[in-house]
């Protein structure tokens, strides 16, 4: 097999595995409404947590989050490094845009964790402090992970990770994409904070 071929396909097995709707699938499966149709309409924890279930927002969580390390992990085992940054981006873009749901998924949060704790988990951990300091301070947890995720490639540079850097420079850019709404809505002064109801 070549070179070019297993690169491809691991970045179709992060997808796939990236793609799988944790927060859909879950809450369905314990009797829940479809999480589609409430809040925000989106797939991912924040919006599971809507349903009053903070059982299945944690499960949720966890779940996104070891689907990127899983496709990561795997794929490092398989077929080395570079296949492993290709997962990576597979899985996060498939937590996006997944096919089932007519490429309609979540945020990205949960999964861009998984696939940094994969790749490089002392970065992950100093993501989630700074997500936790923010939060703590602005109790805005789409503000924690903005910044977060903003600091998160030059902190991988300064771990003598360039190439790692580099994806989360351009996941870093797609989970900023994603949240547009929310920036808006913290410019506006109009985002809801951790722990106050919001339907957005």
């Amino acid at each position: 097999m070549s070179a070019a071929l297993v690169l491809v396909l691991a970045s179709i097995f992060g997808y796939l595995l990236g793609s799988i709707p944790f927060g859909l699938l879950l809450t369905r499966a314990a009797g829940g409404p479809d999480v589609r149709t409430i809040g925000s309409g989106n797939i991912g924890a924040t919006n599971v947590l809507r349903t009053g279930r903070k059982g299945l927002a944690a499960a949720t969580l966890l779940c996104d989050m070891l689907k990127g390390a899983m496709a990561v992990l795997a794929a490092a085992h398989v077929a080395g490094a570079e296949a492993a940054l290709l997962a990576g981006l597979g899985a996060f873009l498939g937590h996006l845009f997944p096919v089932w749901l007519k490429f309609k998924g979540g945020k990205g949060v949960a999964t861009y964790i998984g696939v940094l704790l994969g790749l490089a988990w002392p970065a992950a951990l100093i993501f989630c402090a700074i997500w936790l300091g923010v939060a703590a301070v602005s109790r805005y947890s789409s503000l924690a992970a903005l910044i977060a995720s903003a600091l998160t490639p030059a902190t991988l540079w300064l771990l003598g990770q360039p190439g790692i850097a580099a994806l989360f420079l351009l996941l870093s850019a797609l989970l900023w994409i994603m949240h547009r709404a929310n920036i808006g809505r913290l410019l506006k002064g109009s985002e809801g904070k951790i722990g106050a109801k919001s339907t957005s």
